[in-house]
């Protein structure tokens, strides 16, 4: 990339860990107290009590909150809306009843992670746009029922139902094992967000026109109903036309996921991606080690840390397709099961167990102080440097530019 580079607004987003968990500053600790104290009183939320567990994880609390820059009250407009959005589309009976093979189908359309962390412990996502089947997606987007599921009462169509349940495995499979693990900084924060990279190499503009629903439709979700799922979107391959459309393009998302992209030229790829992946879990393809193809299912090996404390059960040596989701065990560890429907029957099969507490690692017990004079000094109240950069993310990977100022390498 060349050019002088935008700095990132402070105010803009908290970077991990400030704002998460066990590094809450003090005004953000009374904000949050604050929070959950409206949530209780209007019936949102119940607080723990003895055995009986809160309703709503403090992390995930956490994500509504820190996606309303520690409004008290916005975040509690946010969630109240979410509470009910969730309701009305019945997302438990929804994740359990999916057909697997139409799950399948919507995953390979959509970010996909390769079964691999970077080096904060944050889930690797990629997606590759470029050879996305328009027709399919357009196909995709017109059916108006989802195989194995009723959807009488539902406020989505089908084509959003596809989008939320591949967001609700982020959030009840994916990042609950990558927060499990103790190989990561910054324990025992929870991991609640994913890091990304999108590869839009080989993508023409038409192409990019028709992909504009779909890509938009995605966002516009998680921004809504999974705030702050997102972190790092590493954007790689971007043609020469981009600096022309990025100012149209930019407008299809919210200026939050605009500020944590980050465009890479093919010079930077390699370098800017070790710096935050560690080599070894980086697809082969972006000149790590890891063996990946877009569309493919996560791939677990030893060197990414994932599989400590894990044992494959009932024959399997990899996960299966379809929806996975945690339970708890008899003696209290996490058992991986996999769920949805197959042929018209509801699928219940353990996939395996890792040897880690159920219950601590859905509802942790974070100190909100632990560390924070660290994590404060270092990133600020808002995770940002004293210059106003995004610490961890060097000066030749900051943000997008205005059609004036990007420039890419090609």
């Amino acid at each position: 990339m060349t050019g002088s580079l935008d700095k990132p607004d402070p105010a803009i987003g908290y970077q991990f860990p400030s704002g998460h968990l066990g590094h809450l500053s003090p005004t953000q600790q009374t904000a949050f107290e604050a929070f959950k104290q409206l949530c209780a009183d209007r019936g949102v939320y119940t607080p723990g009590k003895g055995d009986q567990l809160p309703s709503i994880p403090d992390h995930t609390l956490l994500r509504f909150l820190r996606a309303r820059k520690f409004d008290p009250n916005g975040a509690f407009d946010q969630l109240t809306a979410s509470d009910k959005w969730m309701k009305q589309n019945r997302l438990d009976e929804l994740y359990d009843a999916i057909d697997i093979e139409e799950y399948d189908t919507a995953r390979k359309l959509y970010p996909q992670w390769i079964g691999t962390r970077d080096k904060r412990g944050m889930p690797v996502y990629l997606y590759e746009v470029g050879p996305l089947d328009t027709k399919l997606v357009q196909a995709q987007e017109k059916m108006n029922q989802v195989k194995g599921v009723d959807m009488d009462g539902r406020t989505e169509p089908a084509k959003m139902l596809r989008v939320i349940a591949l967001y609700e495995n982020l959030t009840r499979f994916v990042t609950p094992w990558c927060s499990a693990l103790p190989n990561r900084p910054h324990l025992p924060a929870p991991i609640t967000q994913g890091c990304n990279i999108i590869d839009i190499k080989g993508t023409g503009l038409k192409q990019f026109w028709d992909l504009k629903n779909h890509l938009q439709d995605s966002s516009q979700l998680a921004t809504a109903y999974y705030p702050e799922t997102l972190d790092r979107i590493f954007i790689i391959g971007a043609p020469s036309f981009f600096p022309t459309v990025w100012s149209w393009v930019k407008r299809w998302f919210d200026p939050v996921v605009v500020s944590k992209m980050f465009i890479l030229s093919n010079s930077e790829v390699l370098k800017v991606l070790s710096e935050h992946i560690d080599p070894d879990n980086i697809p082969k393809k972006y000149g790590g080690n890891h063996d990946y193809s877009f569309g493919d299912l996560p791939n677990l090996h030893p060197q990414s840390g994932v599989l400590e404390g894990w044992t494959w059960e009932d024959g399997h040596t990899a996960l299966p397709i379809g929806p996975m989701r945690w339970v708890e065990g008899e003696d209290g560890e996490m058992v991986a099961l996999a769920v949805g429907s197959h042929e018209g029957e509801k699928r219940q099969r353990v996939v395996g167990r890792l040897n880690r507490k159920w219950k601590e690692t859905v509802y942790p017990q974070v100190p909100s102080h632990s560390d924070v004079s660290k994590s404060t000094a270092e990133n600020g109240e808002n995770g940002n440097g004293e210059n106003g950069e995004v610490v961890g993310i060097p000066t030749s990977a900051g943000p997008p530019k205005t059609e004036q100022q990007v420039a890419l390498e090609t």
